[in-house]
């Protein structure tokens, strides 16, 4: 039985045109509808009216542009502020290190300005006294109650000898108790192993005052009957061969007379305070050489 070969080619020939056609209906179509598009388009527009078409346009696309604007414009906002809180945070930055830096150079200031006044007062005091002294700066401390002493960069270099008198514009200071060539160490008047012989400046009552360490000082030896009372000033009595007379020790802050014995118990306030110091004065007269070495030599004859 024959087979009929050609039907199959004359079967895509007829698709071909059909589909060629259908082509050909839809690019009229699209021209068509164009066409009319435009034409209502220039209609809705001559005269300067706008038409059903515009207007219909207008209401769909107008609020798609209003909410891209909204956006356009709180995202530009949001990177503004963010561009200035960094801006801030860098400024707030530098200023936080400059103020550091002015802190710092305030401090620097401030200690400078109270060691000056400090100085001055200590310059104004040296000049206004009559024995030859240098200055002595305190390099170190020993904190034990019965031995307290400090450390200064003066030594036998300098002149000190061993039993100078230390002291500031307020008051006695110690003794000089051991010497090197560049160093001295001084015995604080406050140290418990330390007795001065002492008077009430505005009556002359002499007793013996004794270091007591934190507490400062107590004065023994003081009778009942003598008057005494608090903020009386006690000063050295310049016996004993070891401080001159009239040196400010410290004032009464308390008085109290004992039941039993013959002596009133008397607490003395310093007139230095021993734990700021930074700066002293050591006597280097003749005469405290001299007064020195009579005390050594009446502590031999006596042993």
């Amino acid at each position: 039985m024959a087979v009929d070969e050609s039907r199959p080619v004359r079967k895509k020939i007829s698709n071909r045109k059909k589909s060629s056609r259908f082509v050909v209906f839809r690019l009229f179509l699209f021209v068509f509808l164009f066409s009319i598009l435009i034409v209502l388009f220039l209609g809705t527009t001559v005269g300067g009216r706008f038409g059903v078409f515009h207007q219909l346009t207008l209401e769909i696309v107008a609020p798609v542009q209003e909410f891209f604007t909204h956006f356009s414009q709180r995202t530009s906002r949001f990177k503004e502020k963010y561009v200035s809180l960094w801006k801030v945070q860098d400024d707030n930055d530098q200023l936080r290190q400059e103020l550091d830096t002015y802190h710092a150079l305030l401090d620097e200031y401030r200690e400078a300005y109270s060691l000056n006044r400090y100085l001055q007062t200590e310059l104004d005091f040296k000049k206004r006294e009559e024995f030859p002294a240098i200055t002595a700066r305190v390099v170190g401390k020993d904190p034990s109650f019965w031995f307290k002493t400090l450390i200064v960069d003066r030594g036998k270099n300098d002149g000190v000898a061993q039993g100078m008198v230390a002291r500031t514009s307020r008051g006695v200071v110690g003794q000089v108790v051991q010497v090197a060539q560049n160093y001295s160490k001084i015995l604080l008047a406050n140290a418990p192993s330390s007795a001065i012989d002492a008077i009430i400046q505005k009556n002359r009552v002499r007793g013996i005052l004794k270091g007591a360490g934190e507490d400062g000082f107590v004065l023994h030896y003081v009778l009942k009957n003598a008057e005494v009372s608090v903020g009386d000033r006690i000063v050295t009595a310049g016996i004993g061969g070891v401080f001159p007379s009239g040196i400010t020790i410290g004032t009464v802050s308390h008085v109290q007379s004992r039941r039993l014995g013959m002596f009133q118990d008397i607490r003395v306030e310093p007139a230095v305070d021993f734990s700021r110091l930074e700066f002293l004065f050591i006597n280097v007269s003749e005469e405290q050489l001299f007064i020195d070495a009579m005390s050594r030599s009446s502590a031999m004859e006596t042993e």
